[in-house]
């Protein structure tokens, strides 16, 4: 028989080892302000978590706790570097451990949590599923900045383009066999030189 505490707020400190035991439920919000880590990500950390979650003992034995996780967060959008909202909505399955070296055999539908003896924070863990479910990027659904913005920049960047010399490979090609013929004849030249210098030393004699 489940023993419910207190919905709202969610409790901060509990002991997830005893909660499991005793088959207990929590259900709570959290202010997002509490959540440091994922404020420091968003354009604002104004709002709340909602969460749900039931301990227990499953097959094997494991202590676990499993839940929902919801909520509604004012994320940076990518164009405008304004508030968008998101909505952020993740389940939990988690598997109370000890020590890390307990997960090799867990069942893959459990995700490791390795907690300590007693009491421990409970945030932490809303926060890491949250941050989880955290979309890499986000936009307006609507044209949040004008498309003349973006295309400026493309008109500049071919106005650029135009204007630098085009030069194909085949001319490329004529100016390096001209290069290079040049060279071998300033080598005639010299050799020439040299010979009718010898010769006329020669005749001097």
């Amino acid at each position: 028989m489940s023993n419910t505490p207190s919905a709202s707020p969610l409790p901060r400190q509990i002991d997830p080892r005893k909660f499991a035991q005793q088959g207990i439920e929590i259900s709570g919000s959290i202010e997002l302000s509490d959540l440091s880590r994922l404020g420091e990500l968003l354009f604002s950390s104004k709002g709340q978590v909602d969460a749900h979650l039931t301990f227990g003992i499953g097959e094997q034995r494991i202590l676990n706790v499993a839940g929902r996780i919801d909520a509604c967060v004012e994320n940076i959008c990518q164009r405008c570097l304004g508030g968008v909202s998101v909505e952020l909505n993740c389940e939990l399955n988690l598997a109370i451990l000890w020590k890390e070296e307990d997960a090799q055999n867990l069942p893959k539908h459990f995700d490791p949590w390795i907690v300590g003896e007693g009491q421990t924070d409970i945030y932490q863990i809303v926060e890491d599923e949250l941050l989880l479910s955290l979309p890499i990027v986000s936009y307006h659904d609507y044209e949040c900045v004008p498309n003349t913005y973006f295309s400026a920049g493309e008109e500049e960047a071919s106005r650029v383009i135009e204007q630098e010399p085009r030069v194909s490979p085949f001319q490329a090609l004529e100016q390096l066999k001209g290069s290079l013929q040049l060279g071998s004849d300033s080598e005639e030249t010299i050799k020439s030189s040299e010979t009718n210098d010898s010769l006329k030393k020669e005749d001097d004699n």
